[in-house]
């Protein structure tokens, strides 16, 4: 079809670059077909007409991309939380060639503004690196949500790299759920990967990549919350009766465990003298019977420590 012998050939030609794209046919082969067809046209009407169908051919791959994306998102979340038919599931996953009896692993990234732009640049880079079906990444809840084979390797750096050449290196973080076979185990594994997010948020973790079976503690903890609840208030509930509150002292405690008791390191950090921090860990004694240079006691402390962050207590 020419849109030269039309009554509108610019609205022809939208139209025209619209069903090129729909058909699949490459932008060349459209230019060039009406390059053709207008052979001893007027310029000016040569032009608009090329440039209404360029136009109508990119809405078209918009809308196109557009649709991908939202059912994409839209198997993403049915595979996650298993709210879908398993039968009409399995059907779906094979377009992406997901098997869904396989070990699969979840991660998430949150932190950034994650475009879905952004989001089919780094499934299109995955898929490349490890090969079609291997990898499936789709922007859910405002976080970047990446279904990967259990085998692979070093998908969770491969990402970090994405991530830092597309946002750079600050502003977001990684979590890896642990490998778990079939449908529930897809949703387990983003579970880990979300938990282990909020975890990190609450304790104050700045590293780039998590990994969920490096803090199964955590979720441990806050398993039984009255009896975590009430060793922060027996341990710690004291350090209220200090001076400025117990917040100084918790920070001063948190900073050395994350030094291995290395006064000097907790200094420095904290901007203090040796000396100011060994008088604050001897008033955490005098308040509370603990001091963390004492073996049996230090576990105790810490557990404590770890306890009031993650319940947001002070």
């Amino acid at each position: 079809m020419s849109p030269f012998g039309e009554p509108d050939p610019v609205r022809a030609a939208a139209l025209l670059g619209a069903r090129a794209a729909d058909d699949g046919a490459p932008v060349r082969d459209l230019v060039l077909g009406l390059l053709k067809a207008g052979a001893g046209a007027d310029h000016g009407l040569l032009e608009a007409v090329m440039g209404a169908a360029l136009d109508g051919y990119a809405r078209a791959n918009r809308a196109e991309l557009a649709r991908h994306d939202t059912e994409r998102a839209a198997f993403v979340t049915d595979l996650l939380t298993g709210r879908a038919d398993p039968g009409g599931l399995a059907e779906r996953a094979q377009r992406y060639g997901i098997r869904l009896s396989a070990t699969h692993v979840v991660l998430v990234a949150r932190g950034a503004e994650v475009s879905p732009a952004l989001a089919q640049r780094v499934d299109g880079a995955l898929a490349a690196r490890y090969g079609d079906g291997n990898t499936l990444t789709t922007l859910r809840d405002g976080e970047l949500v990446c279904i990967s084979a259990g085998g692979l390797r070093g998908i969770a750096a491969e990402l970090a790299r994405l991530l830092v050449g597309e946002l750079g290196p600050g502003g977001w973080q990684i979590a890896v759920g642990r490998p778990h076979q079939g449908l529930p185990g897809l949703a387990r594994s983003l579970g880990e990967a979300r938990g282990s997010l909020d975890h990190a948020a609450k304790l104050g973790f700045t590293t780039p990549v998590l990994h969920a079976a490096d803090l199964l503690v955590f979720p441990v903890l806050l398993r039984d919350r009255e009896a975590i609840t009430d060793l922060v208030t027996t341990v710690l509930g004291p350090l209220r009766e200090a001076r400025g509150g117990a917040r100084p002292y918790l920070d001063t405690l948190t900073v050395l465990f994350e030094h291995q008791g290395n006064y000097t390191a907790t200094a420095r950090h904290l901007h203090l003298s040796v000396r100011a921090v060994t008088y604050r860990l001897d008033r955490i004694r005098d308040l509370t019977g603990y001091h963390p240079g004492e073996p049996t006691q230090r576990f105790t402390l810490h557990t404590a420590v770890l306890g009031a962050r993650l319940l947001g207590w002070s």
